[in-house]
């Protein structure tokens, strides 16, 4: 590797950008969510990790107490697996004083020709903020100078190895107030380690190709560090230390393994999940070019006079200026639906801002309150995220963004490119592979696939020029290792066209005044809306990018929300540790009562080319999937106030709201209740106003029903308030119409290209399709 592209790697395996304070203190306070760090890395579960939560163990930390591990017991790690550098960060668990690793990171040079290029411009590393390694790649940890040892002790029974008293309800009867809080919201006690969050936390995972024997005791050489993590429940992670009856763990822990919802911090009330990013022969991945693209680009220096909005220099760093201008580029489209469309540097700088860098200082008045109700008041909606402020006023951000070249150019080394299924197989050549592959299923099988394959796929998923009948798939480029068709060309289809699960077609956060405005190009905003779909769209919204199919052997389930295949879970040695539940429904959308069972994890080269078969399966025939709607499997209990207490046991009294289990979960994540707020009051105090955004709604012809719809509805909450589950129940068509942001419910549609191949044709194209 390169000095840039070891920096890089370094990079993307440790650097938090000061994100602790995120996880630790900001989500708590202002999403009102509990991350039960102890629950997700407690040392004496290292073993169950990866089936529990997905997570990938550092093969660098030892178990305390094991056999040559530098800590004798729990007690002396506070519970977690001792990992390279704790000798030093331990001293500092309630001390002041600790100097980061990052402070010690070896840059590399500054690419040629770059306007900042001299000595002494880039922002002080200590700001990449690297902590060590909780145990978990990706997820780092830092000393808590405000540690109180007696106070923790108090806590837990007297102990320092354990969190149980941390993490423990505050009450045990349903009925008492404090059954719905933990120890873990009592600001008065601070927990040992803050925990922070590197980008290699959602992408580092097995290598498919030289998997570990065992799972849970992974070799270094046994990692890659870009493809994605297919098991990892981020989801569930983050909303660990909530109650599983809560609205926040039914609604945001339904994601399959490998999936997470990006926008459910900055919520732009779009139930939109997606698979993390497999990063592969992103070398050859298709660019676009002459993107109009409003953006600051770095300058040796401003105008005399400019305006700091425009053109601005970072104080005590001469020849260190910005200059924001509109120019055309060429751009890569990055995330599901093409968005991230101003350059691979802000792309990177971009995710740091979602996982909690910088969160006070430059992105969280920007985000949407979802208590806020108030359309005058601050944080009611979004607004755009401001690059230059953020640059001003964060030296994380200036860290991170010094360096985002390291990390493009690591992404772009032989450390992502390609593990096809004859390497890991243990094949000399790919012929080896296709000559047994045509053993198996006749002569000529993947011969017969190839033509299938360039006659009804490659219009999407290929990146070469000409006649698809002539193309190569399987060339090598000039560069050793990477082959020359992506497979995939990135553009963008509608979604409409393709068929699947459409919400997060509709991620609607990247629109002119949304919180990432500034990461999305004027040409990606001036796309046609999908006129057939039938909820919202413009803006850009409303699109699928054609995805590579490089290593599809390795990456099912399919679709960008891993749903078209069996269904994964990790099946822990505990019952109660699995957070697996059936999303099967029958035809009226009710729970299947004898549902497929699900895929243990199995990250094995047979294993993973079991699931791809059974999933192509499922791809080629979509007559035989079983519907899907991941369903809330308990009732989620909301006491709404006014909050009255009995004076003696606390006892909540007042009004409590039941949603039933066998709701959709996605219901509420695509569910605008300001919107219909805001309309319930209208309808009381100025119907005229009511009818205006009726008719901006729609139409003018339904305009004059549904404000009378919506007078009704108010009328009856009103009068009967603890039955407007009930209420909204018996309105769901006209509530879904109206205040929906997406409409789609069954997970695992669309896509029906091939279905109506023959099945001999089908098992050819399978066949090729292992080859890519």
């Amino acid at each position: 590797m390169t000095p840039s592209e070891r920096a890089g790697r370094e990079i993307w395996y440790k650097a938090t950008a000061g994100n602790d304070r995120f996880h630790t203190y900001v989500f708590q306070q202002r999403m009102g969510v509990l991350i039960d760090w102890w629950r997700v890395l407690r040392g004496d579960k290292r073993d169950e990790r990866f089936k529990i939560w997905g997570l990938v163990n550092n093969p660098g930390c030892c178990t305390p107490g094991s056999e040559g591990c530098p800590a004798r017991s729990y007690e002396e790690t506070f519970g977690f697996d001792w990992c390279h550098g704790d000798d030093e960060l331990l001293r500092h668990v309630g001390r002041q004083g600790y100097r980061d690793p990052a402070c010690d990171f070896a840059d590399a040079p500054m690419p040629s020709g770059h306007p900042h290029a001299a000595d002494g411009l880039r922002e002080d590393s200590c700001h990449l903020a690297f902590g060590t390694s909780t145990g978990a790649m990706g997820l780092r940890k830092f000393p808590n100078p405000r540690f109180d040892a007696d106070a923790w002790r108090k806590v837990n029974g007297g102990k320092l190895g354990t969190w149980e008293g941390f993490a423990r309800r505050m009450a045990d009867q349903r009925e008492l107030s404090d059954y719905q809080a933990r120890k873990l919201a009592d600001a008065s006690v601070e927990p040992p380690y803050l925990i922070g969050m590197a980008c290699g936390a959602c992408h580092i995972a097995f290598d498919p190709a030289n998997p570990p024997a065992d799972p849970a005791n992974p070799e270094w050489n046994n990692l890659v560090g870009a493809i994605g993590n297919q098991y990892a429940r981020m989801s569930e992670i983050m909303v660990s230390g909530m109650s599983e009856d809560s609205l926040q763990w039914q609604v945001f822990s339904h994601t399959r393994p490998g999936v997470v919802d990006t926008s459910a911090v900055p919520t732009d009330q779009v139930n939109n999940p997606g698979t993390m990013n497999a990063l592969i022969n992103v070398l050859q991945r298709p660019r676009f070019e002459n993107e109009l693209v409003d953006r600051w680009r770095p300058v040796a220096s401003c105008p005399a006079g400019a305006d700091p909005r425009s053109c601005w220099c970072e104080s005590g760093k001469p020849g260190k200026c910005w200059n924001k201008s509109t120019e055309r580029e060429t751009v890569f489209h990055i995330l599901k639906g093409g968005e991230d469309s101003v350059g691979d540097l802000l792309a990177v700088q971009r995710v740091y801002i979602n996982i909690g860098s910088c969160s006070e200082q430059c992105w969280l008045n920007h985000l949407t309150d979802l208590y806020q109700v108030d359309p005058e008041q601050r944080n009611f909606g979004q607004t755009p995220f401001d690059i230059g402020q953020c640059r001003r006023d964060c030296p994380n951000f200036r860290a991170i963004e010094d360096r985002a070249h390291d990390v493009i150019n690591f992404l772009l080394s032989k450390k992502a490119y390609s593990t096809p299924l004859w390497k890991a197989k243990g094949l000399a050549s790919l012929d080896d592979w296709i000559v047994d592959l045509d053993r198996r299923h006749g002569d000529g099988t993947v011969d017969r696939g190839r033509v299938l394959f360039a006659e009804n796929c490659a219009r999407c998923h290929s990146s070469q020029q000409g006649a698809v009948e002539t193309r190569d798939f399987h060339r090598e480029s000039d560069v050793a290792g990477v082959r020359t068709d992506w497979l995939g060309n990135d553009q963008a289809t509608p979604a409409s066209e393709v068929g699947t699960f459409g919400c997060r077609a509709l991620h609607s956060n990247h629109m002119k005044g949304h919180v990432w405005e500034e990461f999305a190009s004027e040409t990606y905003r001036a796309r046609e809306p999908d006129s057939n779909l039938s909820d919202q769209t413009g803006g850009g919204r409303g699109y699928y990018r054609n995805v590579s199919l490089v290593d599809l052997w390795a990456h099912a389930p399919f679709m960008h929300n891993n749903a078209i295949g069996p269904e994964l879970c990790g099946k822990p040695s505990n019952p109660d540790d699995e957070f697996y539940r059936s999303p099967y429904v029958d035809a009226d959308g009710k729970k299947l009562a004898d549902p497929p069972d699900c895929f243990a994890y199995d990250p094995s080269v047979e294993g993973r080319y079991k699931l791809f078969l059974a999933s192509v399966e499922q791809l080629l025939n979509p007559q035989q999937r079983i519907p899907k709607t991941t369903l809330i499997d308990q009732p989620i209990r909301r006491a709404i106030g006014p909050k009255l207490w009995d004076g003696e046991r606390e006892k909540l009294v007042g009004i409590e709201i039941e949603v039933p289990a066998g709701t959709p979960a996605g219901l509420y994540g695509s569910f605008r209740h300001k919107e219909l707020l805001r309309d319930m009051v209208l309808s009381v105090l100025d119907n005229e106003r009511l009818q205006e955004r009726m008719v901006d709604r729609v139409g003018p012809s339904a305009a004059n029903n549904m404000a009378n719809e919506v007078s009704a509805l108010t009328k009856v909450v009103l009068k009967s308030p603890d039955q407007v589950i009930g209420i909204a129940r018996d309105r769901l068509p006209l509530l879904s119409e109206l205040y929906s942001t997406c409409t789609s419910t069954i997970e695992n549609a669309g896509h029906r290209f091939g279905e109506d191949l023959s099945p001999g044709d089908k098992q050819a194209l399978t066949a090729f399709l292992s080859t890519l």
